[in-house]
């Protein structure tokens, strides 16, 4: 795996901070000086949780990007969330703390595979989840969040045949939620794969009073035990609204620091994995650190690169979504 610096133009010296320096006041003052914004997803780590001027999920990182007057937009996330915002924002500069954040449910759907699929089924409209890449949205008629996913299937006539790309747990959740039956791409994420239906029962029934709450990434087995299946917007106000103390977690351990910040005196239990692992950290998510935030905006790389062409193909799906979410 190649390390960030590996991207930076040849002969650039890149130098990490002084370990004595208050990365949060400088990046404050960094932020201010260049006029750059930090937008972070809630699986990264508390540390930049903290320092960003945003916490979100995909579709509301997606509006606060489209909203931004900064110059400088730091996406803390994976690539394909700062592709997105470059979309958006092509005359800004966009910077990705570590390239190599990349993400496993955008990688099983390879495009040239998928457009070879998508040419079998001429017929079908291609709703496809935004934890794809570009190229994969650039073969798509509209993209979706968890967020929004209900909705904008349901903004079809039901008479129209659909394929749902590339997450195959989140659309067999959505044809039970719609009644449709969507062609699935047989893809998914590896930490929403990971948790054991066996270990979650077990955590269940050590905490009777407990209350599973699940992201619709997971598989069935989990889905059909948790009391609430959402977002992760929508699980935060779910354990904001409920009068229930204990929760048990069926999605990346990122959430639970927005959760412990918001609701003090409630327990959050990540759901076991199906592994020795007691925890469930998306390993791309957690390449970005607070050191490698502050570099990325003190060198402005990496940056987000884009072929036009591509771009554009990529933005009209991105569009239209932003647009049905309204």
């Amino acid at each position: 795996m190649r390390s960030p610096i590996d991207f930076l133009p040849q002969g650039f010296l890149m130098k990490f901070p002084d370990p004595s320096l208050d990365l949060f006041a400088d990046i404050e003052q960094i932020k201010k000086e260049k006029n750059a914004i930090i937008l972070a997803h809630y699986y990264q780590e508390p540390d930049i949780q903290d320092v960003a001027d945003f916490i979100g999920d995909s579709l509301g990182l997606a509006q606060e990007a489209q909203r931004t007057q900064a110059d400088i937009i730091l996406f803390a996330g994976v690539h394909f969330m700062a592709e997105t915002a470059k979309m958006l924002n092509p005359t800004k500069k966009v910077l990705l703390p570590d390239l190599n954040a990349g993400c496993s449910l955008a990688d099983s759907c390879p495009p040239d595979i998928f457009q070879k699929f998508k040419e079998l089924h001429p017929e079908h409209k291609v709703i496809s989840y935004i934890n794809c890449s570009a190229e994969i949205k650039a073969l798509s008629d509209v993209i979706v969040t968890s967020s929004n996913a209900e909705k904008i299937v349901n903004s079809f006539p039901i008479t129209q045949q659909l394929i749902f790309a590339p997450d195959k747990n989140l659309g067999a959740w959505l044809n039970k939620k719609t009644g449709r039956d969507m062609l699935l791409w047989d893809g998914s994420c590896m930490v929403h794969e990971i948790f054991s239906e066996k270990k979650v029962l077990a955590e269940l029934y050590k905490h009777p009073e407990a209350c599973l709450i699940a992201h619709p990434e997971c598989e069935a087995a989990i889905l059909q035990h948790a009391h609430f299946i959402g977002s992760t917007t929508a699980l935060l106000n779910f354990v904001s609204k409920s009068d229930k103390k204990i929760f048990v977690v069926a999605t990346e351990t990122g959430i639970l620091h927005q959760m412990r910040i918001n609701e003090p005196n409630k327990v959050f239990i990540p759901a076991p994995a199906n592994n020795a692992c007691a925890c469930n950290d998306c390993p791309h998510m957690k390449l970005n650190t607070l050191e490698k935030v502050w570099m990325a905006l003190n060198y402005e790389q990496p940056e987000i690169q884009m072929d036009e062409s591509l771009r554009v193909k990529a933005l009209a799906p991105i569009l239209k979504m932003l647009e049905l979410s309204i």
